[in-house]
């Protein structure tokens, strides 16, 4: 029997990849090390798939551990979402976030080389686009400039995938597909299982229904006068189980014969925009409770507008996204309202 190796499974993307997975037919094994996320959530997911999950606590860090799982197990392929994503943690401790993410993404490299396990997928950002140049190239396409990024959590995805171009260069045996997520929010339609940040939440979704619960008294909004349609930031936001599908299907096409792109770089985007204030309004319809906000000055590095180009996603692995913004806001209010205090 295959297995697929999730690192960093038990986090957000992770879980809700699990079910897409299993309902595809794959067999796989979660290594997480739960810095960031619980064994709760894995708990949540067996409830969904209902079927049991191997799941195995290690750090993508440690070699020893590591080389124990790919000699334990038969594994043909890894997804790999393990890794620190916190903007504002990445600037404050730079360190950090290049230890645990490019360090810890080549030691799983090297142990996968010495398994020679070939196929691999890699979580990555649409932070790796150049700051710079994406007010002249949105909507954002795979060629757009990328490297010139403004934090060191976008700098160590940019690393790691100049890493995995230069490992293919190498050794054109591996088939890779680098996955460019844009801003992921929702849940699973279940409510038993969504986004549960430690500590105060980096996006907007979980910051919106914590409001909506009562845990924050009101919103930040970062900037109302930006060179958009209401002065608010405008975003490509895209539901969990979305992104989650486009996982299996990258595996899909790693598994297949088609050698025409190594490495495949995809966004994973809708293709449309909002704003702050254009979700806040959606989830206040949706939701029917109201989001008390206030304004404070811009964060440095943010831009007006950012969104993906998603076409190529759908030429090449036959993925696009399909679920509303509503949809969204549904599925977020109905994990928040049913899990207050989260896992």
């Amino acid at each position: 029997m295959f297995f697929t190796l999730i690192t960093g499974g038990a986090g957000y993307i992770g879980t809700h990849t699990l079910i897409e997975l299993s309902s595809a037919g794959f067999n796989f094994i979660v290594y997480d090390n739960l810095s960031n996320s619980s064994e709760k959530s894995l708990e949540k997911v067996k409830k969904i798939i209902k079927k049991d999950i191997f799941f195995i606590n290690g750090d993508v860090r440690n070699k020893k551990k590591l080389r124990e799982v790919f000699t334990n197990y038969n594994i043909d392929s890894v997804i790999h979402f393990a890794g620190l994503k916190s903007v504002a943690e990445s600037v404050q401790n730079p360190l950090k976030y290049y230890d645990n993410n490019v360090v810890g993404t080549l030691k799983l490299l090297e142990v996968m080389q010495e398994f020679n396990c070939k196929k691999f997928v890699f979580s990555s950002s649409a932070t790796v686009y150049s700051k710079v140049d994406i007010e002249k190239a949105t909507p954002l396409n795979e060629l757009s400039p990328t490297g010139k990024t403004t934090n060191p959590y976008g700098s160590s995805k940019y690393m790691i995938e100049n890493i995995l171009k230069d490992l293919y260069i190498s050794d054109n045996s591996f088939k890779i597909a680098i996955l460019r997520y844009f801003n992921p929010i929702g849940a699973h339609k279940s409510g038993i299982i969504g986004e549960n940040p430690n500590g105060i939440p980096n996006n907007l979704m979980p910051l919106i229904t914590q409001v909506a619960i009562g845990k924050r008294k009101t919103l930040k909004i970062y900037g109302s006068d930006y060179d958009t349609h209401d002065g608010t930031c405008i975003r490509d936001y895209i539901h969990v189980v979305d992104l989650a599908n486009a996982h299996v299907k990258a595996i899909k096409y790693l598994n297949s014969k088609n050698d025409k792109f190594h490495p495949l770089c995809i966004n994973l985007g809708t293709g449309k925009g909002y704003s702050v204030l254009d979700v806040i309004k959606v989830f206040e319809n949706i939701s029917g409770q109201k989001i008390p906000f206030d304004f404070a000055d811009r964060r440095d590095g943010d831009i007006p507008e950012c969104y993906a180009d998603p076409s190529f996603a759908k030429e090449i692995i036959g993925w696009e996204a399909k679920k509303t913004l509503e949809q969204m806001c549904e599925d977020s209010w109905q994990w928040q309202s049913n899990n207050i205090d989260g896992y």
